[in-house]
């Protein structure tokens, strides 16, 4: 039996390999009729604490911001290139427990794609990486791309 996938789950960082998971998810989505949602988590945890409690509320909607201008831009070019069947969405809090369980199981989400690693090389010293704990902990198929659409490796 030859598994089909629905809707797929991209998480975004803004790193090469997180773009090339999105490359491949188009190309899979394609051959399967399936949705994409694109996903950016915001960790405010990541930044320390309230920075005496002046400029919380300004960082966190300038990362909203940016977070959304760059998924705006990603979807605008995948829909250029022609596939459509694709949303953008922001979640706040750790990015492991939202990638790997709640997001999926809001969206509906059968096969999460992402890429080997993230823009936070200090996180995976310090903590793991998320992608590491999405394999481990997702409530569904992980495939973690490790190489382009020509199947070169990608770059670390």
């Amino acid at each position: 039996m030859v598994q089909e996938y629905s809707n797929i789950l991209v998480p975004l960082d803004g790193s090469q390999q997180a773009e090339i998971a999105l490359d491949k998810a188009v190309a899979v989505a394609k051959r399967n009729e399936a949705h994409i949602d694109v996903l950016a988590v915001i960790d405010p945890g990541q930044f320390g604490y309230n920075l005496a409690g002046l400029a919380d509320g300004d960082i966190t909607y300038q990362l909203v911001q940016d977070s959304e201008a760059y998924l705006k831009e990603t979807v605008d070019k995948v829909n250029q290139d022609g596939f459509t069947d694709i949303a953008f969405h922001i979640r706040m809090g750790s990015p492991k427990p939202i990638i790997s369980q709640d997001f999926v199981k809001d969206h509906h989400n059968d096969l999460i794609m992402m890429g080997a690693t993230g823009l936070n090389a200090v996180e995976r010293v310090l903590e793991g990486s998320v992608t590491t704990y999405v394999q481990r902990n997702a409530l569904t198929d992980v495939i973690v791309v490790k190489t382009d659409l020509q199947n070169t490796q990608v770059e670390k």
